[in-house]
């Protein structure tokens, strides 16, 4: 009787499908619930910390996120989603080299599938805001080349917040040399500047999309013919809660605290409970 094979490990599952040569969604999620929302209709999950510092503490991304609690996020995460990809943003490593370190070996024995590091300084902000400074270059190479140096199979993606376009370039090469598995230049304003990243690294490129940010608007299929591997949309399931829980609420108060009959495809206990059900036996990928 053959053995059975072992699975893949997470990073090595999302290394093999980033060199098919698709454009892979990451959908950016703010707690397990819409983990297990969006896990029903996408294999790729990404941890924003722009929707978990909301979502966890009600507070701006500017630098507030703990890396313990960061870490027992992912970790639930992977409970309940077993075999989907999670991309971890963990900022600037949480301060010096060390605690990036100490973080990235943990996500690799949690099964995180990739992590992004970012050149911003202290204090942080949204890559997508205004007021962002950058480290000097030799000291983010050197917290780089510690982290890849413990990555395990997990992806590290090396995310510059450099403002001017030909600074971006420089250091996305910089990275590159480094020994960065994917590169991430953040609010690029023209997917043209993919393009040119792509000429001049060779690696897989990463995009965020985020409502209302610096980057254009673009399909998969654009993105795709730009050079780029994987997607980040940052804050779908955080702005949809955002404006569904607004709505929600004016709609009790206008009728005087009645709730309203259930429509059809609307949410309710029962389907709810539904979804709570397939999280405790661990969600399949979306098709299974």
């Amino acid at each position: 009787m053959s053995p059975i094979p072992k699975p893949l490990p997470p990073g090595t599952r999302l290394r093999h499908e980033v060199a098919a040569g698709d454009a892979i969604p990451l959908i950016g999620i703010y707690d397990t619930f819409s983990a297990g929302i969006a896990g029903r209709h996408f294999q790729g999950l990404f941890v924003s910390g722009f929707s978990f510092a909301a979502s966890h503490y009600g507070l701006p991304d500017i630098g507030f996120i703990a890396w313990p609690d960061m870490l027992a996020f992912v970790q639930r995460l992977r409970v309940v989603l077993p075999h989907h990809h999670i991309v971890v943003d963990i900022d600037d490593g949480y301060c010096d080299a060390e605690v990036a370190c100490h973080v990235v070996r943990q996500l690799a024995r949690i099964g995180a599938s990739a992590v992004v590091l970012e050149d911003q300084l202290r204090p942080r902000q949204c890559g997508h805001l205004d007021g962002k400074q950058v480290m000097e270059l030799e000291a983010y190479l050197d917290k780089l080349r510690k982290v890849l140096a413990c990555r395990g199979d997990m992806l590290v993606v090396a995310r510059t917040d450099a403002t001017d376009e030909s600074e971006a370039l420089r250091r996305a090469e910089a990275f590159a040399g480094a020994g960065a598995d994917a590169i991430l230049v953040e609010a690029v304003k023209s997917l043209s500047v993919l393009a040119e990243v792509k000429r001049r690294v060779g690696l897989p490129l990463v995009f965020n999309q985020i409502a209302g940010g610096k980057s254009p608007p673009a399909t998969l299929t654009e993105l795709r013919a730009a050079g780029v591997s994987l997607v980040n949309y940052s804050t779908p399931c955080l702005f949809a809660a955002q404006a569904a829980i607004d709505a929600s609420m004016r709609d009790l108060l206008a009728a005087d605290g009645r709730l309203p009959a259930v429509a059809p495809g609307q949410a309710n206990v029962a389907s709810c409970n539904r979804l709570l059900h397939q999280n405790l036996a661990g969600l399949p990928l979306p098709g299974i």
